[in-house]
């Protein structure tokens, strides 16, 4: 399979990349704000939800990088920012307009914790990063 690269400069692009990226898992230290450059990074083992087929036995996840631009700040809630070896779990990614084009990124995470980014515009690109390995494990939720 070839490397994955998306780009989104809209909501239903961002909804594309959310998809690809649910379930994704980093560490606290892979998150990267760089406030003079306004970009926001996150290194992270996604899971290859496009060849997840039912009832295969094992599935795949691959290192990639989550990057956002024109971000003009950065708020946590229930992240430890100080335990760069803690894990997070990505659930989602979704957008909330605030004074178009500009608004509100969310990376939705696992035990309510949340990053916002407040955004001039949605630029965001997801790109992995190298091969991907085999895992036994799939996310399950409960509905």
């Amino acid at each position: 399979m070839h490397a994955l690269k998306l780009a989104a400069l809209d909501q239903e692009d961002l909804a594309v990349i959310a998809a690809h990226v649910q379930d994704a898992v980093a560490k606290v230290g892979d998150v990267e704000w760089h406030p003079k450059e306004k970009r926001f990074l996150v290194q992270l083992n996604r899971f290859v939800w496009e060849k997840a087929d039912r009832g295969a036995k094992s599935f795949e996840r691959r290192r990639a990088c989550l990057h956002f631009a024109r971000v003009e700040a950065v708020k946590a809630t229930k992240v430890r920012q100080d335990a760069k070896d803690a894990v997070v779990d990505l659930l989602t990614i979704r957008f909330e307009e605030t004074d178009s084009p500009a608004g509100h990124i969310y990376l939705e995470l696992a035990g309510g914790g949340c990053v916002r980014l407040d955004v001039e515009c949605i630029e965001a690109s997801l790109t992995d990063l190298g091969a991907a390995w085999s895992t036994e494990h799939k996310p399950d939720h409960a509905i």
